[in-house]
């Protein structure tokens, strides 16, 4: 196990201790939560939101810690230790789950989504509910989809106009097939990185550019180094919030009912705190220096519209995307 590993791993057994012996003496348990967020991240902030309300609901009885800012380690780390049961929620992008549950693939679907009403009336119906439970076979349920707006093109050297425009330049994509095949079928060439490398790589010249939405380019600072940003809104990839199985079946079915009703007040606040997030950032990467344009949309989606292909075949792929598109 590498060093790394080892002291996270470390300080989740010392506060699973910790919080086990203050449980003993108390009827108040707690839940921990830690993602990668810096904190003034519209998502960390509904999870303080989501604290809030599970107090409130719980009338004290269930709180919730937060270790934000990749204090447990990225993504990845958060996942493996939600599956061994020593974290209980975290939150990972729809496209790092993909390596867990191949539906979750169809959010990285160019331009899958017609605007922001039929995002939300598919993250709310019968469709979401099915794909947030996916993965329970994987010691991942589920709990909602947080809003993470649309992706986009940022750029150090100049602005993505047309997808010629990515021919040849290294863009940083997540680990996610899909977002691979995306930017090769732009012409560009991806390349996988984590969150936590990539300004130093965008600053060493390691890739040209990256592909995030305007809170995240902005909260990441990432706008020192890039000062291009082409809102072409390719995909649509939400935040998913998870709790590991093991921390969901030891609830008891009033605790549970805590939780998603926290959720739900959680996930009704984010979406206003996104939007409003958006707005500021936006202002603040163009005070910063940084060039916004707005390329026309068609061009690139009809330069991915191969990628439909990778699910021949696939007919429960086929139909999940059907039903999606066809969702008012």
């Amino acid at each position: 196990m590498r060093k790394s590993y080892f002291f996270q791993y470390l300080t989740i057994a010392v506060t699973t201790l910790f919080f086990l012996g203050c449980q003993s003496k108390s009827n108040v348990k707690t839940i921990r939560l830690g993602h990668a967020l810096d904190t003034q991240h519209p998502v960390h902030k509904a999870m303080v939101i989501l604290g809030e309300e599970l107090n409130k609901q719980s009338q004290g009885k269930l709180k919730l810690n937060i270790y934000p800012s990749g204090q447990l380690g990225g993504e990845r780390e958060c996942l493996e230790l939600l599956q061994i049961g020593s974290l209980d929620i975290t939150k990972v992008s729809a496209a790092v789950l993909e390596n867990f549950i191949p539906e979750y693939k169809v959010f990285s679907v160019p331009y899958m989504f017609r605007d922001k009403a039929h995002t939300f009336s598919v993250f709310d119906s019968e469709i979401g509910e099915s794909l947030l439970l996916k993965g329970e076979k994987f010691r991942l349920r589920g709990l909602t989809f947080y809003d993470a707006g649309s992706r986009s093109f940022y750029m150090k050297e100049a602005p993505i106009k047309t997808p010629a425009d990515l021919k040849g330049k290294k863009i940083r994509v997540q680990k996610s097939n899909m977002a691979v095949a995306m930017v090769n079928d732009l012409g560009g060439s991806p390349t996988p990185i984590s969150w936590g490398e990539l300004y130093t790589a965008l600053q060493q010249g390691v890739v040209d550019g990256a592909e995030n939405n305007p809170p995240s380019f902005y909260t990441s600072k990432h706008y020192e180094v890039c000062k291009f940003y082409s809102l072409d809104e390719h995909t649509a990839v939400p935040d998913v919030l998870l709790i590991g199985t093991d921390t969901w079946k030891r609830l008891n079915e009033e605790e549970k009912s805590w939780v998603k009703a926290a959720v739900k007040v959680s996930t009704e606040a984010q979406r206003k705190l996104w939007a409003a997030s958006e707005k500021e950032s936006i202002a603040a990467v163009k005070a910063a220096g940084v060039q916004v344009v707005y390329p026309e949309k068609k061009p690139f989606e009809e330069q991915t519209k191969g990628i439909l292909e990778m699910f021949d075949g696939n007919e429960e792929m086929k139909t999940l995307i059907t039903s999606i598109k066809n969702k008012k």
